[in-house]
């Protein structure tokens, strides 16, 4: 999952990316509304997390822009204004939940996976069944034969997203976006690495490859090995 960080505060946006990026997730930092808005142009993030008093504005400005979007992503308000009307004022411009400062990176995590589930088409559980195959977005564990299997940050970080969206075909580019954020370095056969590397850990039928499209999930994979 891909997520721009709305964030002026150079300290605490620091502390939150690594934090984010540290349970895989790749995280990019926008510190004014401006580069906000450059962004979301840019790249298609899954959430937005987004500070509500900025240097060039009222963070809440930047909702329509996010309304508009094809795919919206979910939007989390983070900000030091605890009134109740500040609170209902964010959700009823489009946010999907209202975070306090100061806040416990652990529960921004959580807030986020929550919303994640009610968003998803597997919001009825989160648990999705492929198999023998077991992916449990709400712990973020996977297992065979109801074996745990170990992945690095990167492979969760790829699985999530195809998760998240099972029956959808995930474009290359919306793959690597979800593993990378502005400055990280990849070369172009990266994601052919880290599909690879999962279809060894879940067997290789798991993971389909729509030639010309991308990859999805299968439903109606065989357990292989």
């Amino acid at each position: 999952m891909r997520i721009l960080l709305v964030e002026d505060d150079i300290a605490l946006a620091d502390a939150v990316c690594s934090y984010l990026r540290a349970k895989a997730f790749a995280v990019d930092v926008a510190p004014s509304l401006a580069d906000a808005r450059g962004a979301l142009l840019a790249v298609q993030y899954a959430a937005v997390l987004l500070d509500l008093h900025l240097g060039d504005g009222d963070g809440l400005s930047l909702l329509p822009q996010v309304r508009a979007l094809p795919e919206r992503p979910i939007v989390i308000v983070l900000t030091a204004r605890d009134q109740v009307t500040d609170r209902i004022r964010g959700l009823d411009a489009g946010a999907d939940d209202y975070l306090i400062k100061p806040y416990d990176p652990a529960e921004l995590l959580a807030r986020l996976r929550a919303v994640e589930r009610r968003r998803s088409a597997t919001s009825s559980s989160p648990v999705l069944q492929l198999g023998t195959l077991e992916i449990d977005l709400a712990h973020d564990m996977v297992r065979k034969n109801g074996e745990p299997i170990t992945l690095t940050q990167k492979e969760w970080a790829l699985l999530r997203v195809m998760a998240t969206r099972p029956e959808r075909i995930h474009t290359r580019e919306n793959l690597a976006d979800a593993l990378y954020g502005f400055g990280d370095e990849a070369d172009s056969n990266t994601l052919e690495v880290f599909v690879s590397r999962l279809r060894r850990k879940l067997g290789r039928s798991h993971i389909q490859t729509l030639r010309g499209l991308g990859y999805r999930l299968s439903f109606s994979a065989d357990d292989d090995e």
